[in-house]
């Protein structure tokens, strides 16, 4: 479930095994969706975190 922070964002914390990686990506207002520059790397259209 996602909680509100301080700030007005929302956040979701999801546990992840060790030693794998993900595809993510975020979605904002209106529907946008968008990668994390600064993420472990980029598959396609997602961003992606080694675990």
């Amino acid at each position: 479930p996602l909680t509100s922070r301080g700030d007005g964002s929302r956040a979701a914390t999801v546990v992840l095994p060790a030693h794998s990686r993900h595809s993510f990506r975020y979605l904002a207002a209106g529907g946008y969706w968008f990668d994390d520059d600064q993420a472990d790397g980029h598959d396609g259209a997602n961003s992606r975190v080694h675990t």
